[in-house]
Formats: structure tokens, sequence, C-alpha cells
């Protein structure tokens, strides 16, 4: 599958355990979203373009309302990096 570094950027954050949040207005659309890391530092790429574009390939997921997660696909198709910490 041909991924942008952004949307492998935001998935490697997912992958180790990051997730998306999102905010509905009053007809229950999503009108914006926060990619947050593991340790609760926000990501710039995270936005409401790429979530669509990832949501639609199936490589994130929402289980009964709560905040947007990797799926199996999703790491499946993401690059393994090094995490230099």
């Amino acid at each position: 599958m041909n991924i942008s570094r952004c949307e492998q950027r935001v998935l490697h954050a997912l992958a180790q355990g990051g997730q998306i949040n999102h905010i509905r207005d009053t007809k229950g659309t999503i009108v914006a979203v926060d990619c947050m890391t593991r340790d609760g530092f926000r990501l710039v790429d995270g936005t409401i373009e790429l979530f669509k574009r990832l949501k639609r390939r199936r490589l994130i997921a929402s289980r009964g309302g709560a905040p947007y997660r990797i799926t199996r696909l999703g790491l499946e198709a993401v690059r393994a990096q090094l995490d230099n910490r």
C-alpha cells in the first residue's frame, strides 16, 4: 500500500499506543481531530484531511465512541522505524 510520509508518521505514533481524539458537531459529523502520542504530546501532522484518508483506507477505527486507534490492517501497512528516545 502506498502511504505518504505524514500518514506513516501518524500510524507509527498510533502503533506505539497513541490515539486520535475527535470532536463532533451537533449533527454528528467529525469537525476536528487531535492526534496524541502515548506520552500525551500532540502531533502537528494529524489533520482532518489525513484522518479522513486513514479512515477511508480502514487503517484506523473507533469502537463504541472511543478515540480512534490503529487497526490490524494499519499495523501491517506501517513500516518499522527506530524510536530515538
